[in-house]
């Protein structure tokens, strides 16, 4: 399965929970999460998506330590079967 495939679906499925999960892009600032997911009630994380057992560059996972320092749920999303639970673990309705 193709990072592009489990990325659509994700925004599919987070729109369906009632939210919007738009493409993150932080010049200057590499190694940021490729996605926001923003869910009704001001429920916010970082998404980093990758292809199935991929896993994240050091940059990537040192801004992932920084956000979740900073507060922010950060996940690594690599698989479909994982969408339904992060969109629950935001406090959202997952189908």
């Amino acid at each position: 399965m193709r990072e592009k495939t489990i990325e659509q679906k994700f925004v599919r499925d987070v729109k369906a929970a009632g939210g919007i999960a738009p493409k993150f892009v932080s010049p200057g600032f590499d190694g940021m999460p490729d996605r926001l997911a923003i869910l009704p009630g001001g429920r916010l994380a970082f998404v980093e998506v990758k292809m199935p057992g991929k896993k994240p560059r050091p940059l990537q996972l040192a801004r992932h330590k920084l956000l979740r320092r900073l507060g922010f749920k950060v996940y690594v999303l690599d698989s479909e079967k994982q969408i339904t639970r992060i969109i629950s673990e935001m406090g959202g309705d997952a189908e």
